[in-house]
């Protein structure tokens, strides 16, 4: 038996797609022991049924998930209607623990398993409306012997549901895996670097007003090469700033919106929290740029591999998908034109997490292997 398998359905309504749901997974094996579920947000107010009838009919105990605008499954993307992505997974009992809701992580609550082995890796799901996520997320990664997460912020426009075993709503939840589970990870930042790296000299809040100890949006029309304001109006939804990672390298940052800009006082507003001292950098985001980035990132972790995937998650933002990539699924096929046909399951986020940071725009990628 494989180690991975997966499931996908979408109809016109949520009844077809349980049912379908539940007709495929009577034909499985036995012995998979954990599963990953994600749906489509018009599905929220049945998904906690949804992962009720799964769980009798599957006999399966773990499961792990969330809702969004939309999901992924193996080599197709599911938008607008009642869908649902299932990856089920066969792991030795010993080697996983899971993470029920933490809103606190002084109330973290692991079970007995969490203490039986090194920590790895952890995927989570959170709540983009809670508003201590993004310290949760750097919290949770300095309790948990300083693992690697992944995973991504629940995207829908009704009800915000986690799956950890149990429907949760508010906070974090997840599962961690031993370091017996191998697994490798990377993002794509769908980005390109515009200029060189830039001190912030000069900010409160989320306005910056000098950069290099020079006024801001100078800097900021230099670095694009804009000569008049106008120029910037027309290419304001291209450029974004990147809040660069202390210790690592210009690839390594959080890019974050351009919101406002002050012609006469020479300073322009994003949407984070800027620091003294901390550095920028200036991005371009386009169509173009994303695939080119999304292509990078493929090909170099197709040369880390030594065989295919046996099964993989792919938490991607809101803004990529259809949006950047085409309305074909071509973001989803170019994992499998890279890395060949595997068992993929996750889903578009409002918010991607990767190491220990919440990125925007990005797409994680993480293979069983």
């Amino acid at each position: 038996m494989e180690n991975f398998l997966s499931i996908s359905c979408q109809h016109d309504n949520y009844h077809a797609v349980i049912k379908d749901c539940l007709e495929q997974l009577e034909k499985i094996p036995a012995g998979y022991n954990f599963a990953f579920i994600y749906a489509t947000d018009i599905m929220s107010d049945d998904y906690p049924d949804l992962l009720q009838q799964c769980k009798k009919k599957t006999g399966i105990k773990h499961w792990l998930g969330t809702v969004g605008a939309g999901i992924i499954s193996s080599g197709q993307e599911y938008y607008d209607q009642p869908a649902v992505s299932i990856m089920l997974a066969k792991f030795d009992v010993n080697e996983f623990t899971m993470l029920p809701l933490v809103k606190n992580v002084n109330n973290m609550l692991l079970d007995e398993g969490s203490k039986k082995f090194l920590t790895h890796f952890g995927i989570l799901h959170g709540d983009p409306f809670y508003q201590h996520t993004q310290n949760l997320i750097e919290d949770i990664q300095q309790q948990v012997n300083d693992c690697f997460l992944v995973g991504g912020l629940t995207s829908s426009r009704d009800k915000q549901y986690q799956v950890a075993d149990e429907i949760f709503t508010g906070g974090i939840s997840g599962a961690f895996f031993s370091e017996n589970i191998s697994v490798l990870t990377s993002l794509s930042q769908g980005c390109r670097p515009i200029g060189d790296k830039r001190t912030i000299t000069h900010a409160k809040d989320n306005i910056v007003y000098t950069l290099d100890n020079k006024p801001a949006l100078d800097v900021l029309m230099q670095d694009y090469g804009l000569n008049h304001i106008n120029d910037l109006k027309e290419r304001a939804n291209e450029i974004f700033t990147g809040l660069c990672i202390a210790g690592s390298d210009q690839s390594d940052y959080t890019v974050r919106n351009l919101v406002g800009a002050d012609i006469e006082k020479k300073l322009f507003a994003i949407n984070d929290i800027l620091i003294e001292g901390h550095e920028l950098v200036f991005c371009e985001r386009n169509e173009q740029t994303a695939i080119d980035d999304m292509q990078d990132m493929l090909d170099k972790i197709s040369k880390r591999l030594k065989k295919k995937p046996k099964g993989g998650l792919y938490i991607s933002c809101l803004g990529r998908g259809r949006e950047q990539f085409g309305k074909n699924s071509e973001e989803i096929k170019m994992i499998h034109k890279t890395l060949g046909d595997f068992p993929l399951a996750g889903f578009f986020a409002n918010g991607e997490i990767h190491h220990n940071k919440l990125y925007g725009y990005t797409g994680v990628l993480t293979l069983f292997v």
